[in-house]
């Protein structure tokens, strides 16, 4: 049915439809490509190792806003909610750090969720725009047919098939937008877990000072 022809005329016989789904999927693969590289970089912190600098620095008393400054350098959500402890920590002593570091969290989800409900929005209505595209084919191959006059099931089965490629290409557009949605909302999740820890582990080493 597709054979000979080209890309654009692929898109033509879905309508306008599959034109819009073009624009999706390069912002989906778009949003998918920014998150893969900043889950990537952010996921690469040694949670033991920046707590035992952070244990040393404490317990040696020797300068906190070096070890802030490195964590902040670091820039992933791990060492971001310690340096927001160290910070209180340094200012207030042993103070509110619970509540300074649980606020940081809050804002570094703010940020790992960030476009993501961009994936979640393309996996619903992508499929529904093939389907709207779908319906709108089969709607013009019985208005063409009517207008000619003639035509068997032969000249309708084509009609209809050639429809089918909008709702193809939302499926297309669809599955793996929802598959990223749903593996950033876990990465996510395993993120909160590892900030909650530093919590509890920061409080614990200067308790234990």
């Amino acid at each position: 049915m597709f054979a000979g022809k080209s890309f654009f005329e692929i898109l033509a016989l879905g309508g306008w439809t599959l034109y819009l789904l073009l624009i999706i999927s390069i912002v989906s693969l778009s949003v998918i490509i920014l998150k893969t590289i900043e889950f990537t970089r952010k996921s690469k912190v040694d949670i033991a190792d920046l707590l035992k600098r952070a244990k040393d620095v404490l317990v040696k008393g020797e300068n906190i806003n070096v070890l802030i400054g490195y964590c902040i350098l670091m820039d992933c959500p791990v060492s971001n909610t310690i340096a927001a402890g160290l910070q209180r920590f340094n200012e207030t002593g042993n103070s509110n750090i619970e509540q300074a570091m649980k606020r940081k969290i809050s804002t570094e989800v703010v940020k790992l969720e960030k476009y993501t409900t961009i994936l979640a929005t393309i996996g619903a209505v992508s499929v529904y725009i093939g389907l709207f595209g779908t319906v709108l084919g089969i709607i013009r191959s019985f208005h063409d047919i009517s207008l000619a006059g003639s035509g068997g099931i032969s000249v309708v089965i084509g009609g209809v098939s050639e429809s089918l490629i909008a709702t193809a290409a939302g499926l297309c557009v669809a599955i793996p937008a929802v598959a990223a949605y749903n593996f950033f909302s876990r990465s996510i999740d395993k993120f909160v877990i590892e900030m909650e820890y530093t919590i509890s582990a920061l409080k614990e080493i200067i308790d234990g000072l």
